[in-house]
């Protein structure tokens, strides 16, 4: 029997749809989304999501699929229907494990009873809904298209709907916004009883409305968001909430299995346009045009912007950039053992890093950033790059 389950284990996949609809555009969104109520334009998007599903779970068999997300965009915009669809095309086309976490991101003010309860009834068991702020003047500089008060109506309609697994996005660093201000956001999304929180810096990309007006919009310096962020980990924690990733905040056994997914080196397959993936030892994103994937699903076209097969010496560095956002961290045995390179040179910068308060290393050798040091992650990553960069490889496999 031993034998036997053995030959049935499936490898885990991740799922991701990009859904890339939305009301209204953020100030501050880099993301690929329009700003479309086209029926039409739903129904191809539709069904060439669910041809390009299908035609890759024919490629899949080895797979079990035990995370799904639907992002975007705003999917709650998109509305139950097509998600459903979709949900239903990806059951047909993969083996999705009976405990799959299934989540969609949802805006406040796309957050209706009739949705909520068809999701449930189709399988979606986790919500992630963008709050950001709950002052209606800094919601409106950013361009939310909701208020803080439509946000606690979503959160009981979540609720009453009978899906227990919530997060809630928040932004800090937003402008005009005091640590005062964090101070008081924090107290008050609690009173939604989110099982996760994520708290977002602002990160002003070049391709956004709000660059144009950074220098004069009042965004908070480096040392208040920096003080935001420390304020953000101790208030969190010693309300229940454990950080496990730079960002990511969650009650036991809550943290969001799918996102872990890209921190922890899982593979994972996207669809949609501008969607990524890291499936096959090879990373590829579609093209960032909902109309030219649509065209491109339809004919049989390419549909493919970028395709990359990722050595080992780069996933090395993948491992070291991605694992040290989350606490759970970096070891020697895992290194050496999937890259065959020596964890020496590195340990010793990280032992520099702990005498400064950065890094800490757990009994069991595991070495991961403290808060402080997630603030300089970039600085301290960088460091160990261009050390991993200089070493040889190991001549031998650890044993």
């Amino acid at each position: 029997m031993a034998l036997f389950s053995k030959l049935v284990d499936k490898t885990p996949l991740g799922i991701y749809i990009h859904v890339p609809f939305c009301r209204s555009k953020c100030q501050y969104c880099d993301f690929y989304s329009i700003t479309t109520k086209d029926d039409h334009v739903y129904a191809q998007f539709t069904d060439a999501i669910c041809q390009h599903v299908k035609e890759a779970g024919a490629l899949a068999p080895t797979y079990r699929v035990d995370t799904i997300y639907f992002g975007g965009g705003t999917p709650t915009f998109f509305g139950a229907e097509g998600m459903a669809m979709i949900l239903a095309a990806i059951r047909r086309s993969f083996d999705v494990a009976g405990d799959a976490e299934i989540t969609f991101e949802a805006n406040p003010d796309s957050v209706t009873e009739k949705l909520l309860r068809r999701l449930k009834a189709e399988g979606f068991n986790r919500v992630s809904m963008g709050v950001q702020s709950d002052d209606d003047t800094v919601l409106r500089r950013l361009g939310r298209p909701h208020t803080y008060a439509q946000a606690v109506l979503a959160a009981q309609r979540i609720r009453k709907a009978g899906l227990r697994n919530v997060s809630i996005d928040l932004m800090y660093g937003l402008p005009g916004q005091t640590l005062e201000a964090w101070q008081d956001t924090l107290q008050h999304v609690l009173s939604m009883n989110p099982d996760h929180i994520s708290c977002y810096g602002l990160k002003v990309e070049e391709r956004t409305p709000l660059w144009h007006y950074k220098d004069t919009c009042g965004i908070p310096d480096d040392e208040t968001q920096a003080d935001m962020y420390l304020t953000a980990v101790e208030f969190l924690k010693a309300r229940g909430y454990r950080q496990y990733e730079i960002s990511n905040f969650a009650k036991k056994g809550l943290i969001s299995r799918h996102n872990t997914k890209y921190w922890m080196g899982g593979e994972y397959l996207g669809f949609g346009p501008d969607a990524s993936s890291d499936f096959g030892g090879k990373r590829f994103t579609f093209v960032r045009d909902v109309h030219a994937y649509i065209e491109g699903i339809r004919t049989g076209g390419s549909i493919v912007a970028d395709v990359q097969e990722i050595p080992p010496r780069e996933r090395a560095g993948e491992y070291l950039m991605t694992r040290l956002r989350t606490t759970t961290g970096i070891s020697q045995e895992e290194y050496e053992k999937q890259y065959l390179l020596p964890f020496a040179p590195l340990e010793e910068n990280l032992v520099t890093c702990a005498n400064h308060g950065l890094a800490r290393k757990t009994p069991a050798g595991r070495w991961f950033l403290t808060p402080e040091g997630m603030l300089v992650s970039n600085s301290i990553i960088s460091d160990l790059l261009l050390i991993q960069d200089q070493s040889q490889p190991l001549t031998r496999r650890p044993v």
